[in-house]
């Protein structure tokens, strides 16, 4: 069983003067309610009265709101400055909180958040139950060379290579680690993963490089996306699913863009199919809003609130496509092997 209060107290470092929040979304109208969901919703009623037995000044009542139905969408305004109101915010959500949470951490300071959309009670007895402070080290050694590097390149179990420009960018460690103070202060939970946005060729004369091609895999069909200048280009295959794919790239130009390179490093992780713990497990990248990440397209880049998106993809060792090797160029010319056949070689 999930030792909640070591949780807590690894994740957050709660304090006295803590004010605690949960909020959970809702189904409506047209977004029906699933098991999950329901299940999610009693989580959060039995983490909430675990918090309120630690020595915090205050556990709030749960905030219910509808759910948005897209990920990363924006949340209803009537909930901002309840959100405001707390110092620790913790979403057990359908879909993800975690970009316009993360631009609320800019305007209220003390505020830090734990983002967990499609957490499942499963959860308690792996990604949640990590060794915490291992994982923290694992994340700041891939965030440091992210940071550093000039270049990732790929090579897919597929045979396809894809090369991500990351030049003037800083990479960041989703290390499990809440604590106050912290300079990035909202992490996924499960957390265990270093990230960084792709140049995305803001800068007036300089183009971005990120290019080649990256296989995906659903409902056993594959297809390939052709990537040029960071965006998604083509998208070749002829099944149901690469026909829809792309069906939903063709409602708003801003979902083609590549929005981030993810390297998750959680060893208690396991893939089944759960985005919020599959992405802690290996290597994935993301398509659509990056400007919570440290990126430059937001939801104004978006034709339509309804259409803005930030997904992930995932390459773990469990999931259909691999990787097969994965290299960083630095600036000093050193070539970094990090993955290869889906295990780290830096830790």
């Amino acid at each position: 069983m999930l030792d909640k209060h070591k949780l807590f107290q690894d994740v957050f470092a709660p304090r006295e003067d803590d004010v605690v929040l949960f909020i959970v979304d809702e189904p409506h109208g047209t977004i029906p309610d699933d098991p999950d969901w329901q299940d999610r919703r009693q989580m959060a009623e039995e983490w909430r009265a675990a918090f309120a037995s630690l020595p915090v000044q205050r556990v709030l009542p749960i905030v219910h709101y509808p759910a948005t139905g897209a990920n990363n969408g924006d949340l209803p305004a009537s909930l901002i400055e309840q959100i405001g109101a707390a110092t620790i915010v913790i979403a057990m959500t359908r879909y993800s909180a975690t970009a316009p949470l993360s631009r609320l951490t800019k305007h209220y300071p003390r505020l830090r958040v734990a983002s967990m959309p499609g957490v499942l009670r499963r959860m308690e007895s792996t990604a949640l139950a990590a060794d915490y402070p291992e994982v923290a080290r694992r994340t700041h050694i891939l965030a440091d060379l992210l940071t550093e590097a000039q270049r990732a390149e790929v090579e897919f179990t597929t045979g396809h290579h894809m090369s991500f420009d990351l030049r003037y960018r800083t990479g960041h460690a989703d290390d499990g680690l809440c604590h106050p103070g912290k300079t990035f202060p909202l992490i996924n939970l499960p957390s265990g993963e270093a990230f960084i946005v792709p140049y995305e060729g803001e800068r007036p004369g300089v183009e971005t490089t990120t290019t080649g091609f990256i296989p995906m895999q659903r409902k056993g069909e594959t297809f390939v996306l052709l990537v040029e200048g960071n965006q998604i280009m083509e998208i070749n295959g002829d099944g149901p699913e690469a026909t829809a794919f792309r069906a939903y790239m063709d409602v708003d130009p801003a979902r083609r863009n590549i929005a981030e390179l993810g390297l998750g490093c959680n060893d208690q992780a396991v893939v089944m199919g759960a985005v919020i713990e599959d992405e802690k497990a290996g290597m994935h990248w993301a398509f659509g809003r990056s400007e919570h990440l440290g990126g430059v397209v937001g939801p104004e880049s978006f034709r339509a609130p309804a259409h803005v998106v930030h997904q992930d993809i995932v390459y773990a060792p469990a999931s259909e496509i691999g990787v097969r090797k994965l290299t960083m160029k630095m600036a000093d010319d050193r070539v970094v092997d990090v993955i290869r056949d889906n295990r780290y070689l830096v830790f």
